[in-house]
């Protein structure tokens, strides 16, 4: 069964990496990176905030449309297409295609979030020109372009030597020569020295990528769940929906589920509210856990040990919306 399970989940990742909609998703969000320094200059707060908050959330995004388009390409067109009733006649469960989907479809989403995420640190080592004497940091133009420049020279010789896939390739070559990128900036400063203490990177910004990357990975099971039953575009308005309440939850749930049920002064009504808002806090991913915007305009750190409190919530609501899945999907009728 594990090998069955591995099969499916890594024919899906390169299925996934083939997607068009894949790539030019992340090309949109490497271009809205590169510019994101410039639009950070009309603030009149601190920039490099305004920088670090426009670089997340491009990073959230990016990954919420990857995992919707990706999932409803990997799990819907295939039932509408009938290309699953193939797949489910030889010895594989439902169970099995389920959860090797969500493997497969979790490890794209990695992959694409590296990538952006590189992107982003780039962005921040890089910062705001905020004076016109502030001049423009060329190891990180230089490492980040040279890293692109490569990859499109090696994708295209691949390409035309080989007919290997082109976006597919160019998204791993992409992701190898942006982390050597990335390393090298790790220890060189913007004077060209060997220089570690000067790359200007912070653990708030790998802590703050690693939590977004757990948001998504709660999100991808989502649109697995949504996948099985619904068609793209059902699935992109409950996706989205689930996205928009989930970062309002505590507003939305949090402020009446933490109201005492046995108080007196609650009428009927109360009562049942306050329980539908219980079942709200379970039900809808409280997203704000993996969203730092407040400690970008406040503390500026992000302890480590709220990672394991925010994976712990992750792996146990995740399990959660698979086994929803699996048994939304055993009762599919299929071809």
């Amino acid at each position: 069964m594990l090998n069955r399970l591995l099969i499916i989940a890594k024919n899906t990742f390169i299925e996934t990496l083939r997607q068009p909609i894949y790539g030019i998703i992340i090309i949109f969000a490497l271009m809205l990176m590169v510019l994101a320094p410039t639009v950070s200059m009309y603030t009149l707060d601190e920039d490099i905030k305004l920088l670090r908050e426009l670089g997340l959330s491009t990073l959230f995004l990016a990954g919420l449309f990857i995992a919707v388009f990706s999932a409803t390409g990997a799990i819907t067109e295939e039932i509408e297409t009938g290309t699953i009733t193939t797949v489910l006649s030889k010895p594989i469960s439902r169970p099995v295609f389920v959860v090797g989907k969500f493997l497969g479809l979790s490890g794209a989403v990695a992959l694409a979030h590296l990538i952006c995420t590189i992107a982003y640190l780039m962005a921040i080592r890089h910062g705001v020109l905020e004076r016109a004497t502030d001049e423009v940091d060329w190891t990180v133009i230089i490492a980040g372009g040279g890293a692109i420049l490569l990859t499109f020279i090696l994708t295209a010789f691949l390409n035309y030597t080989y007919d290997w896939n082109f976006p597919a390739t160019a998204i791993t070559i992409a992701a190898i020569t942006l982390s050597t990128g990335i390393l090298f900036l790790a220890i060189v400063d913007d004077e060209w020295h060997i220089n570690p203490a000067g790359s200007q990177f912070t653990a708030f910004d790998i802590y703050a990528s690693i939590l977004l990357w757990l948001a998504l990975i709660t999100l991808v099971a989502l649109a697995v769940l949504f996948s099985t039953r619904f068609n793209v575009v059902v699935t992109l308005t409950c996706c989205v929906g689930v996205f928009l309440l989930g970062l309002i939850s505590d507003w939305v749930f949090g402020r009446f589920a933490a109201r005492n049920l046995s108080d007196p002064a609650y009428e009927l009504t109360d009562q049942i509210g306050i329980i539908l808002a219980r079942i709200g806090t379970v039900v809808v991913p409280n997203l704000q856990i993996y969203w730092v915007s407040d400690a970008i305009y406040e503390t500026g750190v992000v302890p480590a040990p709220y990672l394991l409190v925010a994976l712990g919530y992750t792996v146990l609501y995740t399990a959660g919306i698979l086994a929803i899945a699996i048994a939304c999907f055993q009762k599919r009728q299929i071809g």
